[in-house]
Parts: C-alpha cells; sequence; structure tokens
C-alpha cells in the first residue's frame, strides 16, 4: 500500500549571495504524520520551512505541499496550511476574541463557521470564558496555545511549527504536545522544528540539519538503535582536555556530571578506563547523542573536504 506524501523536496536550495541557506535538501513528508526537523541555530530550518510554506522563493529545486507547486504557485499554497513563526505571532495589544476573529478573517472562515472555529480555538486555548483578556497579559505557554488554534482557524490540511513551544514551561509544553497529537489523529501532517530532544521523541521521522545539509533522517527509535554498536559509553570524573586529547575518543558531550564518550572501537572501552582511572558504563545512545555525533561526523567530514 502506498504511502501519500502531504509535503515533499527535491534539491531545494536557497542562496543568500555566496552563502548556502539550504543544500539540496530531499525530504518527504507521509500524510497524517508528524516530521521533526532539528538542527542547531542557523541550520536552514526556519528557511527551509519559509520556502515550503510560500513565503520566501527558493533558488531551485522542486517543492510540494498538498499537492501544490510552492516553486510555481506560492500563494495557493498559502491557503491550504497553518502556520506559527518562531516568534510570537499574534498581537499582544488586541483580546483574545479581536485576536481571533482578525485571523478568521486572514484565512478567509467563512462567517458560518467562524462561530465554532472561534469555539474551538478558546477551548484549545483554555480561554474559555477570558474572551475579552489583552494578549499580551496571557502566560507564555497559554499565548501558544491560543497562536495554535489561530493557525488552524481555517482548518488546514499541512500545519508548520517553528519552534512552538521555546521558552514555554515543561507543563505547558507538554499539553501544547498533546494538541499536536490530536491533530495528527484527525488526519492533520504536521511539520515542526524544535530543539528539545524529548519533543523530537513525538516525530515519526525526524531529519537532521547542519549548515543546510541534511545529515541525518529517520524515525527516532531507528536513529538510536542504528547509533548504537557498542561505542558510546558514560565516564564521571574525567576532565574534558584529557578526554578529548585520547585518539580512542571521538567525541565527548557532557551530559550532567557525566560524559557521553563516543569510541573510534567499541574495544578500546576497558581499556580506557583503566588508563583514566575511572568507571566505563557501556550505554545505548539516546536521540541527543545520535543528533550531536551526526553534526559532529558532517562538520568533520566538511573540514576534511
Amino acid at each position: 500500500m502506498s504511502v501519500e506524501i502531504a509535503v515533499s523536496a527535491r534539491k531545494l536550495r536557497r542562496t543568500f549571495g555566496a552563502f548556502v541557506a539550504v543544500n539540496d535538501v530531499d525530504l518527504e513528508v507521509p500524510r497524517g504524520s508528524i516530521y521533526g526537523f532539528l538542527g542547531p541555530n542557523g541550520a536552514g530550518k526556519t528557511t527551509t520551512m519559509r520556502i515550503l510554506c510560500g513565503l520566501l522563493a527558493a533558488s531551485s529545486g522542486e517543492a510540494t505541499v498538498d499537492g501544490i507547486d510552492v516553486v510555481k504557485d506560492p500563494e495557493a499554497v498559502k491557503s491550504r496550511i497553518g502556520y506559527m513563526s518562531q516568534k510570537f505571532a499574534l498581537y499582544n495589544d488586541l483580546t483574545v476574541d479581536e485576536n481571533i476573529r482578525f485571523y478568521g478573517d486572514v484565512y478567509l472562515v467563512p462567517r458560518k463557521k467562524l462561530g465554532a472555529r472561534r469555539e474551538f480555538a478558546l477551548e484549545m486555548s483554555g480561554l474559555k470564558g477570558r474572551e475579552k483578556s489583552i494578549t499580551g497579559t496571557l502566560p507564555v505557554g497559554i499565548k501558544q496555545r491560543l497562536a495554535l488554534g489561530c493557525a488552524v482557524l481555517h482548518e488546514p490540511r499541512v500545519l508548520f511549527l517553528d519552534e512552538p513551544t521555546a521558552g514555554v514551561d515543561p507543563l505547558s509544553r507538554r499539553q501544547f504536545w498533546r494538541l499536536i497529537h490530536a491533530m495528527r489523529q484527525d488526519g492533520v501532517t504536521i511539520f515542526v522544528t524544535t530543539h528539545y530532544m524529548d519533543e523530537a521523541e513525538n516525530c515519526g521521522m525526524v531529519a537532521f540539519l547542519r549548515a543546510g545539509t541534511l545529515v541525518g533522517l529517520g524515525p527516532p527509535r531507528q536513529l538510536r538503535h542504528d547509533g548504537d554498536r557498542g561505542d558510546m559509553v558514560r565516564l564521571v570524573g574525567v576532565e574534558r582536555a584529557t578526554l578529548l586529547g585520547d585518539p580512542r575518543v571521538r567525541s565527548a558531550t557532557p551530559m550532567g556530571a557525566a560524559w557521553h564518550v563516543k569510541l573510534t572501537d567499541p574495544a578500546h572501552a576497558d581499556a580506557l578506563g583503566v588508563d583514566l582511572g575511572v568507571a566505563v558504563e557501556r550505554i545505548a545512545p539516546t536521540l541527543e547523542d545520535v543528533f550531536l555525533d551526526a553534526c559532529e561526523l558532517a562538520a568533520q567530514t566538511g573540514d576534511a573536504s
């Protein structure tokens, strides 16, 4: 049975003068899935998303969203999608109700449907009874849920979320992701960028982006499994300089009071512990370990070339 693709890109590229922000990115997002886009600041995540939303022209390549050719007809895409930008998108000096009605007009929601969609947005944000509250006075987590409600007033089939929970407390982040999962169950395709690895675990597929180039792709569980070759160990009580100066150490990442160390060869684990005088705990890599390792390997390959 074939999988319907809601969002796709082929050799998608965007340059700003000599700077390559998006470097021949290929991706396919199955309909009704949650697709996570991860990468450090400046990796090209937002630029890629803005191209897919029809907000920024691609320098070259192909892209389709919900069957619409983004490169040829970017305006047609905008009516098919919901979009939450990286920065808070609502108007702080308007009331909750005024923001909802404004975005209802922006998205051309029919008047006969706006009442029901308004109720949906209020329920989603937990603001029922607070319609007259000034938006700027609300807690960040509630404002983000309201922004999400406004972004889906027109019932889009594809939703783009650019770091929607940045700066949001853990409880509000969990509530926000419950809303995302509920929309996915209703058939909405969700493309989300995030810096939180626990959020990435919620995605059916994640893509790692570094310097505009995809350096990793797959379901979170598969990526962790592929990275589990016995060469990841946990060490406590060792200085960073000591680790990075050892030829048996490929990379070392601080994790609280410990180090997650990637070895050049799993066979080096016991000898390394003896030489350093510390206990060696063999561990399975976390998604964060896999992500950092993919970025570091890409950096080394790029430097070598």
